[in-house]
């Protein structure tokens, strides 16, 4: 019998929480070099220049006189030299964005740290704020990827815990996701991200990233999903693989906070998910966006079965307000098919 998601249920220590603080495997090995700049898009370019300046200061500043406990405790952190201490890398899904937060982050010096904006408020939760703070502290640089506004009080937390990082020296850069030639609809784009951290909006700089959805550009669209039996035989020719009914797996994730989606999938080399259909509601839905980005960070193949991937979400929840996630996800999912339909 293949291996089932719904038949693990990962926990994570809280010295687990700050290990696993690391780009995820999908980005463990990419640097500036392999980034690649759309030649239509000069802001991608000028982005890795950015980005390269803003880890360089990081570099300085480390070797630099350290300041004192006592100092960082009052918010004495050293000024950082020449710029600000954080950076927000502006753009669309499928620019890069993540690529070059990371590529930041293998360019600092240790100790830093790379999460996702939900791990951050797990963090927070199971650490209690003055831990997190104290922990995250002993960091030079802090990495946060998906930067999120959907929730005031997540916000409001993260807001107030960069608040006591920066203060006691700790560079922060951020990304999130904006929708491409949509300019104002649903859009998160720097100008809302300075405005809900206006407390801390004179810290950070700002990098745009433009361009298309590189994962599609010139590719062809989802496959078609499999069928039963194609499903199985990928199954069956896959160690280490696993295989869910679509509905058990969706309900499976209901009983997991999402930072822990991620250790969910250690060790596992494709999935399989049988019967996928368009989701419910909206619950399930964000639920299966942080699964799809764990999914991808992973570069863990995905075969399904049923309805073709691009139809997970409804027309509805795509027009909504949570449509920059929904589109995004979709993108991820195809990449991830496309991958499984490639010849072993």
């Amino acid at each position: 019998m293949p291996a089932r998601l719904i038949d693990r249920r990962p926990e994570l220590s809280a010295d687990e929480l700050i290990t696993a603080l690391v780009p995820p495997p999908r980005f463990d090995a990419v640097r500036f070099s392999t980034y690649v700049p759309n030649p239509d898009e000069p802001s991608q370019a000028e982005a890795v220049v950015d980005c390269g300046a803003f880890a360089k200061r990081v570099a300085e500043t480390a070797n630099r006189k350290p300041k004192s406990k006592l100092r960082a405790l009052f918010g004495g952190g050293d000024e950082a030299p020449s710029g600000p201490r954080g950076l927000y890398l502006d753009g669309g899904f499928g620019v890069g964005k993540t690529h070059l937060l990371a590529s930041t982050w293998h360019e600092t010096p240790s100790p830093k740290a790379y999460g996702t904006f939900v791990e951050l408020t797990h963090l927070v939760g199971a650490l209690g704020f003055a831990e997190a703070v104290r922990r995250l502290s002993e960091h030079r640089f802090l990495a946060i990827d998906e930067f999120e506004l959907d929730d005031p009080g997540d916000t409001m937390l993260v807001t107030r815990l960069l608040q006591e990082l920066i203060s006691a020296g700790v560079f922060v850069a951020a990304t999130s996701n904006t929708l491409p030639d949509k300019l104002g609809e649903g859009r998160f784009a720097a100008a809302d991200f300075l405005r809900e951290i206006q407390s801390l909006s004179a810290k950070f700089g700002v990098c745009r990233v433009d361009g298309p959805d590189y994962r599609h550009r010139g590719l062809p669209d989802a496959p078609p999903p499999a069928s039963p039996a194609e499903l199985e035989a990928s199954a069956a020719a896959h160690p280490e693989s696993t295989v869910d009914d679509f509905d058990a797996l969706c309900d499976h994730l209901g009983g997991l906070h999402p930072s822990r989606y991620g250790r969910l999938l250690d060790g596992v080399t494709r999935v399989h998910l049988r019967d996928i259909h368009p989701v419910p509601d909206q619950n399930v839905g964000l639920r299966l966006v942080a699964f799809a980005d764990r999914l991808y960070d992973r570069a863990i193949p995905l075969v399904v079965s049923g309805e073709p991937v691009p139809l997970l979400f409804t027309e509805e929840m795509v027009n909504g307000g949570y449509r920059k996630k929904y589109l995004r996800a979709v993108s991820r999912l195809t990449a991830l098919a496309r991958d499984a339909a490639q010849p072993s």
